[in-house]
């Protein structure tokens, strides 16, 4: 899950990543569309100014295309920064769209994990009830064969008794009486061992299956402590990522704003000292 949940991360990044690249590629091609306009419109400003120096009486469409090219600048500006804001609205968006994923991915495989164990343990219980139930009616039924085959072989001594008594009168009688009493105390103490060692062997099944229930019981609850464990190192480690590579952006915002401060002291600069030369021409002229 930590891996499935590092890769998607990972895709979701490298598509944001992508796009800004995209985006920062098309401003740096817009860019450079712009300073090629602005150094064609500086070159044909040039060549026009010195048509102008070579046509005093032109001067009433000269300050009309000065005027134009201000507003030029002023609206190739605006534009410049409708872009930019486009761009950081389509970034936001985005990052917030893959962290939504994320965040719905994260749920389902946990919803997944926990209805898949909740299944092995409804399975496992009824597994239990059905062995019990079994191992009851097997005991039953031994019981009762015990118990029917005791009832012949003492319903056949009966018949050997009573011929036996018949036939030998009086003192077969007593003979007979002595080894069928001593026959019933033998069943009897045979019974006895039975239910002994039934008993026995009942809380020996009962004792196993307690503790194999407990050891069942306690790896579930180390491995559920294990699962709860997991799954906190992996969000904190994603967590971590996740900062680190806002950090790493907002270094980058951070260098890409001191670039933008720069060129702009950089054009103001240019534009001061065209302005002065210009004021210098004028009042040369």
């Amino acid at each position: 899950r930590c891996f499935y949940g590092q890769k998607i991360l990972q895709k979701t990044f490298g598509e944001w990543k992508e796009g800004w690249t995209v985006c920062r590629e098309r401003k740096l091609s817009l860019r450079a569309a712009n300073h090629y306009r602005h150094l064609l419109q500086n070159t044909t400003f040039k060549a026009w100014r010195a048509y102008a120096r070579q046509q005093p009486g032109k001067r009433n469409k000269y300050y009309v295309a000065e005027s134009h090219a201000k507003r030029q600048k002023l609206l190739r500006t605006w534009q410049c920064w409708l872009l930019y804001v486009h761009v950081q609205r389509t970034k936001h968006g985005m990052q917030s769209v893959a962290l939504a994923f994320r965040e719905r991915s994260c749920l389902r495989i946990s919803w997944a994990v926990w209805r898949r164990q909740h299944y092995q343990n409804c399975v496992r219980h009824k597994m239990n009830v059905w062995a019990l139930q079994h191992w009851a009616q097997s005991l039953q039924s031994r019981a009762w064969l015990q118990w029917r085959e005791l009832y012949l072989y003492s319903q056949n001594d009966k018949q050997k008794e009573t011929r036996a008594v018949t036939h030998h009168q009086h003192w077969e009688l007593k003979r007979c009486m002595e080894a069928w009493l001593g026959y019933l105390n033998l069943c009897r103490a045979k019974k006895h061992q039975n239910e002994l060692a039934q008993e026995h062997h009942r809380s020996r099944v009962m004792r196993r299956c307690f503790s194999e229930w407990r050891l069942s019981w306690e790896q579930r609850r180390r491995m559920h402590a294990h699962h709860k464990d997991v799954d906190r190192l992996a969000a904190r480690s994603a967590l971590r990522r996740v900062f680190v590579h806002w950090k790493h952006y907002v270094v980058l915002c951070a260098e890409e704003t001191r670039r933008c401060e720069l060129a702009g002291k950089h054009y103001r600069h240019h534009l001061l000292l065209l302005q002065k030369f210009w004021n210098r021409w004028k009042f040369r002229l």
